[in-house]
């Protein structure tokens, strides 16, 4: 297909998947940070397709714009502005079309051009989690008609330059003649800002805006609130805090539209209101927090109790005496309640929920699945955890009791980073909410006699800087501590567990398979497993490849292809635009394996992306991975009795306690 063209929307019915790689003719390289569907010639697609349209109160619609790309437009709170973006020629195959040459421009409603805000270049200098130079990151005032804010680096947009302050943020009103603005800078980069309503008290005059910054060396945020209408006014700290500590996250601001259609920060009496997920080591509780503005110390309204799951929807009075929530638990489908808070004793006390919708549950045959949350340490100390599901009918004690055998395991995860292992040990999710399977899903394989070991914990701890230095040491060590707990507990057989995982945990599921021998079998979805074909960085990897060789050949399961001896099922969307997971990636480790003696069976799926969502895809996706599952791991023979299942190729030390950020 040819790239000055658009391609073909005449699609052949589907037949199945797209597994014989003789099929396809090979493709034109491209570096990590292009997308697979820029290589296709998509980007005239984008050209021929964008009209802008206007619309008025009097007269038809208004397509006289016919000849540009739009990107992006917002309409002006006042609906007297259009901000718009148009995207400009030349297009590039080095990176992907949000960087493209563009134009801002401010246009009124009559579709007139009032102001070319910014003209930017194409930008492929942009450095490793850095922004670019100049403006960026337009946007309108939510309580004011019609004011403009954005953002500038003054770190030229590099992370690694120090600098006092990284970024600032200016502001400039209509008729947009005046000098900007300028209303804060940041320490660190900013990260998001909004706009509180207008209310008696603080918020009085609607320039009160909180606005974040993050610190990417720390991972760690920072939340401000600041009246930008009152000179001289000095930033106030709201929040300070990991972005990794769910046990202290506390939560977000309840927002609400206003007349202009605008989401602000809704107040009353001088106070906003937080809901959040409320991790603890139990699990999440979510929470209904009052914050007065004065003090800034939030007042807990209400928690969900244990046992269930209960989440904030959104307040029905100003004052949250009446609010909204979702409700669930592992035998109740999820439905809309309304609640009220009364004062007892000084405290508030939520009254019992009065239903609002009845949805019923549209799979009963699953309300025998048990799950738990279980909880076991690392051979380093760190904290892991899971949430274990059980098929119906089976009890571990009957194997603890010689009267059942234990079961074939499928162990579900995605690896995540973090600078401390406090963090990294935390609980998230809950096991009180309710059972439904959606889409293309693993917990399918509980209707199929196996348990599954989900969102299995496999932190990656350490300094940003270097930690995937260690990244198979860590994630060999969570995967032997989650084995170990599956047996303990009588759930699992040692000799017939599975690993998968997609995107990233696709990239670790083959690194297991080629670093140690505790699984029988993988499933690895979408993923990237050579990482010289990322050599800017990936996930969190902040090196090029030229700075880290050794790290970027270690990590790259392509590399160790010779030792994958378990059998590797990859599925791959045909049209994957992820940037670093084409599908070359999963073409050219099939090949290794096969070269190299080893089993593996790669199916691509036409017309997907990064994600599956065609009926005929999430069918064939079911089917295989069960089919792959029962020949290779439950219906298994024995492993040779050379073969220790419990051992780690290359003789891999466990990894010792890891060291702060910085040390």
């Amino acid at each position: 297909m040819g790239t000055d063209a658009p391609p073909s929307t005449d699609h052949p019915a589907y037949t199945g998947p797209a597994a014989d790689l003789s099929r396809y003719a090979p493709r034109t390289a491209r570096p990590a940070a292009v997308s697979f569907a820029m290589s296709l010639g998509v980007h005239a697609v984008i050209a021929l397709s964008a009209i802008l349209v206007v619309w008025t109160v009097t007269a038809a619609p208004r397509t006289d714009k016919p000849d540009i790309t739009v990107s992006f437009f917002d309409p002006s709170p006042s609906g007297e502005y259009i901000l718009l973006a148009k995207v400009r020629r030349p297009y590039s195959y080095q990176v992907p079309d949000s960087d493209f040459p563009e134009t801002i421009e401010l246009w009124d409603a009559k579709g007139q051009l009032v102001k070319s805000l910014a003209e930017f270049p194409l930008r492929e200098d942009i450095p490793i989690e850095g922004v670019q130079t100049g403006p960026r990151n337009y946007d309108w005032r939510d309580t004011a008609p019609a004011t403009l804010t954005w953002t500038e680096a003054l770190d030229n947009g590099d992370p690694k330059n120090k600098v006092p302050q990284r970024d600032r943020v200016l502001m400039q009103s209509a008729p947009f003649t005046d000098a900007p603005r300028e209303l804060f800078k940041t320490e660190h980069r900013f990260s998001g800002m909004s706009w509180m309503e207008k209310a008696d008290g603080v918020a009085s005059s609607g320039g009160v805006c909180m606005f974040s910054e993050y610190d990417r060396d720390r991972r760690w945020t920072r939340t401000w609130m600041l009246d930008v209408d009152t000179p001289g006014a000095a930033p106030v700290k709201v929040f300070d805090r990991s972005v990794n500590d769910r046990y202290n996250n506390p939560g977000s601001p309840l927002t609400r539209r206003i007349p202009s259609g605008r989401s602000v920060v809704r107040v009353y009496n001088n106070a906003v209101y937080l809901v959040g997920a409320g991790s603890t080591p139990q699990g999440d509780l979510p929470f209904l927090d009052r914050m007065p503005l004065d003090t800034l110390k939030p007042e807990r309204l209400w928690r969900c109790e244990k046992g269930s799951y209960e989440s904030v929807v959104d307040l029905l009075t100003d004052d949250a005496s009446s609010f909204m929530v979702s409700y669930e638990t592992p035998i109740d489908p999820p439905n809309y309640y309304k609640r009220t808070l009364a004062m007892v004793d000084g405290k508030p006390v939520a009254s019992d929920r009065v239903r609002i919708t009845s949805f019923p549950d549209p799979a009963p045959e699953l309300r025998a699945i048990k799950k738990e949350l279980v909880k076991y340490k690392r051979a380093d100390g760190v904290d892991l955890s899971a949430t274990m599901y059980l098929p119906p009918g089976f009890n571990p004690e009957d194997v603890k009791a010689g009267k059942a055998k234990p079961l074939p395991l499928f162990v579900w995860a995605y690896p995540m980073e973090f600078n401390d292992a406090a963090t990294a040990g935390q609980v998230s999710g809950s096991t009180s909410r309710f059972t439904i399977f959606g889409g293309i899903s693993h917990l399918f394989l509980l209707t199929q006699g196996y348990a599954v070991m989900d969102n299995a914990t496999m932190p990656i701890v350490g300094n940003p800087e270097t930690m995937n230095d260690t990244f198979v040491e860590q994630i060999v060590a969570s995967a032997q501590a989650a084995i170990d707990k599956a047996v303990d507990m009588g759930v699992a057989d040692r000799d017939r567990v599975a690993v998968g995982g997609h995107s990233y945990g696709a990239f670790m599921t083959a690194n297991l398979l080629a670093h140690c021998d505790l699984f029988r079998a993988g499933i690895a979805r979408s993923g990237a497993y050579n990482r010289t074909l990322t050599p800017f960085g990936f996930q969190g990897e902040r090196r090029t490849y030229w700075e880290a060789v050794d790290t970027y050949t270690k990590l790259s399961p392509f590399t160790f292809a010779n030792k994958i001896k378990a059998p590797l099922l990859m599925i791959h969307g045909q049209n994957d635009s992820n940037p670093g997971t084409f599908p070359v990636q999963s073409e050219r480790l099939f090949a290794a394996i096969k070269g190299n003696g080893g089993t593996a069976r790669l199916v691509l799926l036409p017309f997907e992306d990064h994600g599956y969502s065609a009926k005929e895809s999430v069918f064939q996706v079911q089917a295989e991975m069960t089919e792959w599952l029962d020949k290779y791991v439950k219906n298994a023979p024995p492993r040779e009795p050379s073969s220790d299942a419990s051992s780690q190729k290359d003789a891999q030390p466990a990894p010792s306690q890891p060291k702060p950020a910085g040390q």
